[in-house]
């Protein structure tokens, strides 16, 4: 076992926001990792490595994020490096916020569900309106509470939109082109969705039917942790093209941040997919330093069958975010005594923050197929792309940074220097810095409530607990997350966003 300061030994900065982890931190490293953070981040980072020294553990008892990393960089088949994005914390397998790319021409390179997640496609849809601060102020309450009347949360939540056992294969094979053809999203809400909101892969019959069992009653609800429906408003604006492109002209004006994934359906592929590549490893003499990074073979059978899993699970998870949006456009045109339309409640985009998908891009200065890893790790790809829409091509994509309850929400846009350096790849939130259990045992949900109410923001929430768990103090802070990744050159800040009122499970 090293020592805190030999650990240290590895670890090199490269620039004032990126360190180097070098080959040797931990055994078999194929490539070299690296990982973005400003001062104060870095010091979080080198507490929890300094902490897990002699310990085995980092946030919630995983690895500390260094050598989650690190164990990544070992994976067959993995190109360029394994990658932290700043708000990394600890995680199954991966570290949340650790993204990576495997050379699908390579018969040995992997795909890992610890590289996605068990929320497949957790992601962040923002939908704006041409409502300001000050209609809302009259109301504020009120729509706070319609709000929660008509989205489901928490736990245990049931979906209020009808579904049947066929429905939810479509919808699975289906993706928003379901939620298109039921009534429950408009043509251009698709046009604004990474991947158009289907991923073209997807096979139910790959879906036990537990998980399908576990995803029929929760279509439309919003679940528990850190999911979240927010009311925000304009705070201020950094690149006034890109914002008017997407519609967010002026400080104060009104905008709903979605925040959620697959729900139980998600989690149950990932649960299904990692005992069937235990086997698979044993069969084909895989070898990992940590067995949460259980992994199978791309061509193999179980690399085949999770990847089509999980392209059902991503697909529902943008019918959940689609069918959520309609509840929130009702909720809205009630309260205003308007239509969605009138309100002109159109989507600006819908990014996925924990998927795999097979990408073209540049490594050692050729074109190649990679399957991609993002986990709490956000598409952001540059003006030109062709994988954007037509409406983004000058700007980029836009790229959704969700905060934590009470603390602002970031718009950023992709670039060429992301695309080179991480595969097209940035943050996605504040990322943990407490575990939940030291949460529930540090803070106390009164305050949090009260400091709540101080900011002037309304709340409607399921459980208390769940105030202290997704409280600011247990995360890092966003805006140093995002003024690092626009530091190192990998996205852009483009509008900050300041919350209202939040509906959580």
């Amino acid at each position: 076992m090293r020592s805190y300061e030999e650990e240290l030994q590895y670890l090199e900065k490269i620039s004032p926001v990126c360190w180097r982890i070098k080959k040797g931190f931990v055994p078999n490293m194929n490539v070299e990792g690296i990982f973005y953070v400003n001062e104060p981040l870095e010091e979080l980072m080198f507490e929890e490595l300094k902490h897990s020294v002699g310990q085995g553990g980092g946030i919630g008892g995983f690895l500390p994020g260094v050598r989650q990393i690190a164990n990544v960089a070992a994976l067959p088949g993995i190109v360029g490096r394994s990658i932290g994005l700043p708000d990394i914390h600890s995680g199954y397998g991966f570290a949340i916020g650790n993204m990576a790319a495997f050379d699908v021409s390579d018969p040995k390179a992997v795909v890992s569900p610890g590289g996605v997640g068990f929320d497949i496609n957790c992601g962040v849809r923002l939908v704006r309106t041409n409502l300001f601060e000050k209609d809302l102020q009259p109301v504020k309450e009120q729509l706070c509470q319609t709000l929660f009347d008509h989205i489901p949360v928490g736990v245990g939540s049931k979906g209020v939109i009808p579904m049947n056992a066929k429905d939810l294969e479509e919808a699975l094979e289906m993706g928003m082109d379901w939620s298109l053809r039921e009534g429950y999203a408009w043509a251009e809400d698709k046009e604004h969705c990474e991947e158009y909101g289907r991923m073209l892969n997807a096979d139910p019959s790959k879906v036990s039917l537990r998980a399908k069992k576990r995803g029929l009653p929760q279509l439309g609800t919003l679940g528990a942790g850190n999911h979240y429906a927010e009311i925000q408003v304009v705070d201020e604006i950094y690149d006034k093209f890109a914002a008017k492109v997407m519609g967010l002209e002026e400080v104060g004006q009104v905008v709903v941040m979605i925040h959620s994934g697959s729900r139980g359906l998600g989690h149950q592929v990932a649960t299904d997919a990692l005992v069937q590549m235990e086997k698979a490893m044993k069969r084909d003499k895989i070898e990992v330093n940590d067995r949460q990074l259980a992994c199978a073979r791309i061509n193999s059978v179980e690399g085949q069958d999770y990847l089509k899993g999980m392209a059902c699970a991503a697909n529902f998870a943008w019918v959940n975010r689609s069918s959520m949006t309609f509840l929130a456009r009702q909720a809205f045109a009630k309260v205003f005594e308007s239509t969605p339309d009138d309100l002109d409640m159109q989507v600006i985009y819908d990014v996925s923050h924990n998927i795999a998908k097979f990408e073209e891009h540049i490594v050692c200065g050729q074109q190649k197929t990679l399957l991609v890893h993002r986990k709490g790790s956000t598409r952001a790809f540059p003006p030109h792309h062709p994988l954007i829409p037509v409406d983004y091509q000058i700007t980029g994509q836009p790229v959704l940074i969700g905060g934590t309850m009470g603390t602002c929400s970031y718009v950023l846009t992709g670039t060429e220097q992301g695309m080179l350096e991480t595969y097209g790849s940035t943050c996605h939130g504040a990322g943990r810095a407490l575990s939940r259990a030291k949460s529930r045992r540090n803070l106390d949900y009164t305050d949090v409530l009260n400091q709540l109410e101080k900011q002037g923001i309304s709340i409607r929430v399921a459980s208390p607990k769940l105030v202290m768990e997704e409280a600011p103090d247990s995360y890092k802070n966003v805006t140093d997350v995002v003024e690092t990744c626009h530091a190192a050159g990998i996205s852009k800040k483009c509008v900050k966003l300041r919350p209202v009122a939040v509906i959580k499970g």
